[in-house]
Order: structure tokens, then sequence, then C-alpha cells
């Protein structure tokens, strides 16, 4: 079986739009109540799949899931509201979000070599913090168990108690020798962050170990910084992204972050571990950019390149810093811009994008596989169903609940996919 990264992108759905929802995640405050545009966002989305592929590296899609969400609406006595009621609106609002295009949070992976039973296993995050967020979890797994249906390969758990915040990989990094190789499991959790919420607790982070079966001699248990989730890094993907056996970091990432990197370092001897100084890129500079919040990547020519979004290209001391890193040959060859601003102005960069899971792609179901002709399928999808643009203002609308229902529906007919229908 040969096992590789492949990284799974959620398609930006039809219902993109800024309703500024998410506390803690200061570009969604910032832009609530902005004009979004979800067939933008969409290209932009599979623009950076196409890249990928171009790169020679395996990729995926997860689809958008159902919104609006009637479930939620139910569920909340909301199937009619009133308007002059800012809660009820705030409430509609979150089952119209396409947060689900932010896979990262999809769930936890920890690949077969790692697992006591030999087969990948998935942890869908329950995303208890947020209300938009929460709703997830049901139509994650229904999309998971259709996707790795392979049980002799794969194994998907439902979400741990919400009693326990769990926000998934997006506070989780994985370093090993290589992908196929055992590898170390950080698991990366939070206490406080002034006025912002700590939205992974660390009894979340070791249910999920244990529902892996992992070693627990190969586990990390690490505490984020307050510092950092004050400043506005609401996930741990924010300050830090590892990939094989780099770990890239900000300074000010982890509460304790000299006893983290010992900690790895005496568990995987041949780790490098790359750390930003606040000196040279302020706490403040990485988050608005999203230095971090990046794709560290194995190419097919066994050297590392780093998926960056064009905000943090263009942010000076990012760019000073990347541009010193190559040109000492550290161990991030290549530095590669994309654009996803559309994803960007909702808080979520290209680490956000995506779900990094380890397999043999012959096991995983072909309808969630992307080639280039695939994309060019759904590029003409979202050119003709995505709606064009979404005044927050709009949300609620029986026209743009039509368009909305009606592209998903004829995206899932060109991916062969009426089991999510």
């Amino acid at each position: 079986m040969a096992l590789v990264e492949i990284n799974f992108d959620g398609l930006v759905g039809p219902s993109h739009n800024y309703a500024g929802l998410s506390l803690g995640n200061l570009a969604s405050a910032s832009n609530a109540g902005e004009v979004s545009y979800p067939r933008a966002a969409a290209l932009q989305g599979l623009g950076k799949m196409q890249h990928n592929i171009g790169l020679g590296l395996t990729q995926g899609l997860f689809a958008p899931l159902p919104r609006p969400n009637p479930v939620l609406l139910r569920a909340l006595g909301l199937e009619s509201i009133d308007e002059s009621d800012a809660a009820q609106r705030r409430l509609r609002a979150a089952a119209w979000s396409a947060s689900s295009m932010w896979t990262a949070n999809a769930a936890t992976v920890s690949p077969a070599p790692d697992t006591a039973d030999g087969r990948c296993h998935m942890t869908a995050a329950n995303l208890v913090t947020m209300p938009h967020r929460s709703q997830e979890w049901p139509d994650t797994v229904r999309q998971l168990r259709l996707a790795f249906s392979n049980s002799s390969a794969f194994a998907v758990h439902d979400a741990v108690p919400p009693c326990f915040g769990d926000e998934g990989a997006a506070n989780h990094m994985r370093m090993c020798a290589s992908h196929d190789a055992p590898g170390l499991e950080i698991f990366v959790y939070g206490t406080t962050g002034g006025a912002f919420p700590a939205r992974q607790h660390e009894q979340a982070s070791r249910a999920v170990a244990r529902l892996h079966g992992l070693n627990p001699e190969r586990c990390l248990f690490v505490e984020q910084s307050p510092d950092a989730i004050a400043a506005g890094a609401f996930h741990n993907d924010v300050v830090a992204v590892a990939n094989e056996r780099v770990l890239f970091t900000h300074e000010q990432a982890f509460a304790d972050p000299e006893g983290t990197y010992a900690a790895i370092r005496e568990k995987l001897p041949e780790a490098e571990i790359v750390v930003v100084p606040a000196s040279v890129v302020s706490l403040g500079d990485a988050i608005r950019s999203y230095l971090f919040n990046a794709q560290l990547l194995t190419l097919p020519t066994g050297e590392m390149g780093l998926v960056i979004p064009l905000e943090a290209w263009e942010t000076p001391s990012v760019r000073s810093w990347l541009d010193g890193h190559v040109a000492s040959n550290g161990p991030i060859r290549k530095v590669l811009p994309v654009d996803v601003r559309q994803s960007m102005a909702n808080g979520g960069g290209p680490a956000c994008l995506r779900l990094r899971v380890v397999a043999d792609p012959a096991t995983v179901d072909p309808r969630f596989l992307l080639d280039e002709a695939k994309i060019a399928r759904l590029e003409n999808v979202v050119a003709m169903h995505w709606p064009e643009q979404i005044d927050p203002a709009d949300l609620g609308g029986e026209s743009l609940a039509r368009s909305v229902i009606g592209a998903r529906a004829a995206l899932l007919e060109a991916l062969g996919l009426p089991e999510l229908a």
C-alpha cells in the first residue's frame, strides 16, 4: 500500500458571506457586513487545488454542506423570524454559513502508521465554541464516511462530547521522517486568550488520541500561548505548521516554546524547528498576513514548499524573512503564493481550506479525488450556478435560498454524489 499525503480542500459554498460570526477571528470581524463574492471565492479555491495538482501532488475535495441548514433553523424555532430581532437574524445567518469550506476544522486525522489497528482514524470536530460551526459535524461525518468508506483502511469517529471543545486538525500537527513512517502527533490546546475564547480543550485532544489508538509515547499535548489567542490566533495553525521533520512556528506560538521544542527533539531527533522571531515578524504581522496558515508540503522533488496567501507575500516583514530563509538554504526551499482573498477576508488561509490525509489514494472513493479535467468541469458549474455576490442583509431571502440550494445540487450532480443530496 503506497501511502501519500492527500490534501482535501473544501469547495467554497454558494452561500459564502461575511456575517462576522466568529469571535476572535479578526478578519471575520473586520469584514462583517461587507458584500461577499461566492463565485470568485469558489474559483479561487479551485485555482489553489489546480495549483497543487500542477506541483505533482494528490488533491481531493469535499463538497459544501447543505445551506441554509433547515435542521438548525427547526431546532431553534426559526423557520420564520422577527426581522427586528438582531439575535434572531444572527442565528439565521449561522444556518447560512459556508464555514465548512475550512476543512482543517472538519476532523483530526491519524494515519495508519501511528494507530494500534493500522487504519487511518478520523474524528469529526464538534466545533462547539461557535454556533455557526457546531452544526457542521453530523453532515461532515456523513461525507467522511462516504469518502473513506473502506473499513479496512479507515475508521471515522463521531465528534467527542460537546462539553469539551474540539476544533480538529487546525490544532493538531504531525511530525515524522516521512509521511509513510510512524509519526509524532502534537495536540495543541488553549486555556485562555484575554477577551477571546480558547477553542481547543485539552481533554478533547486526549480523547481523540485514545479513540485513534495512538501510542502515548508518540503524542505531545502542548498549550497554545494565551498571548497568541488574545492577538487573534484562534487556532494553532495561525501561528505554526508542521510537515514531516519540519516545524515552522512563530516565536510566540506556544506557552512554553523551549519546553515544546525540547520535547519534540527528544521524541523525534531528526526534527528541524524553524522559529520566526517576534523581533523580525511581529505576532500582529504573522496573524494579519497568515504566514503560518500556509501549506507546508513535500514536493515530488523531495524539497519542501510553502503555499502562502498573497497577503503574506505582500507584507514587507514577512517577505523579507522568507527571502532570507530561502537564501540561507533553510529547509523551506520554495515559497508559492496563491490568491485566496475571499477566504482570507473571512479569516481562512490556504491551510484552513484543506484537511491532510495520509493514505493510499486507491482506498479513497474516487469521486472525492481531483484531476485537471474534473476541476475544469467544477469551474463550469461554479460559473453557471454560484451567486456572483451576497450582501448579509440578503440572507433569508427565498430567491437567494433557491439559488444556493440549486447550486449545491448542480455540484453534487457533477461529482456523481447523490448520497449527499
